[in-house]
Order: C-alpha cells, then structure tokens, then sequence
C-alpha cells in the first residue's frame, strides 16, 4: 500500500455513506467557518439537519459549501471532501421524506430544519500511517 492513495468516486461515496460525522466549511460574513455536523449521505447529496441560527442564515444568503469527514485506525486514516450547493428543504414531500431517513440529532435539541448539500465535486485520500523517513540519510 502506497504512503497515501488517492480514492476514486465510487470508493469516497462509500466511505462518505459509512460516515455519521463531519465538518461542514462555509462563509460566514466572508469569514471562512467550519461546524461539526451529524449527516447521512446518498444519492449524490448529504443531508443533515439544524435549529435556527448561523449555519441556516449562512446558507441562505451563500450556499456554496464543503464537507469533510475522515476516520482513521492506528495504521490507515482516509478523509473526504466533497463540495456543492446546499438548500434548505422547504417542501412539505421532501420535509417528510427526509423524515424518513435515520437522521436524528445527536443532542436533545429540536433540528427542525433539513439542508441537502447537492454535491458537485468529491475527492479523498487514504494515508498509511508509519514513521518520517530519515531526513538525512547518510
């Protein structure tokens, strides 16, 4: 196994279906931010659900988004990255069919809004961990 493996398409959905945390990148006030978030992935979207607050509104004004998800072992590690357009759910079909998806908040607060992230571009890595090569090989 190489140091570090790029993954192809198929091999980032599966991972990025596997996955039930990330972190989401977005523009808050031109500010770059990043919130940690509980997601499902399928179908060439993820999905996740908020409250109230700066994620909603960020999105609403700006919905080009990133998110980043990885895990690791104490030999391998992999990570993510897939990129697009978020939106918030609005119609009452797709309020209720995201109902129906195993997505619940992870805290004892409401999330009564879902936001799907169209994505656009995904890529991922996969690292073998070991030790630095000698930097001064005699």
């Amino acid at each position: 196994m190489e140091e570090i493996t790029v993954l192809d398409e198929a091999q980032c959905w599966n991972l990025l279906s596997e996955s039930v945390m990330g972190r989401l990148a977005l523009s808050v006030d031109g500010e770059p931010e990043i919130f940690p978030i509980n997601a499902y992935a399928h179908d060439g979207k993820i999905l996740f659900r908020t409250g109230e607050g700066t994620k909603l509104s960020e999105i609403a004004v700006n919905g080009r988004v990133a998110f980043e998800t990885d895990g690791f072992t104490s030999k391998i590690g992999w990570s993510v990255v897939a990129k697009g357009r978020a939106r918030i759910l609005t119609s009452t079909h797709e309020i209720m069919d995201a109902d129906q998806l195993p997505l619940k908040p992870w805290v004892p607060t409401l999330k009564m809004n879902y936001v799907e992230i169209d994505v656009e571009e995904i890529s991922g890595r996969r690292f073998k961990f070991g030790a630095e090569p000698d930097r001064y090989p005699v």
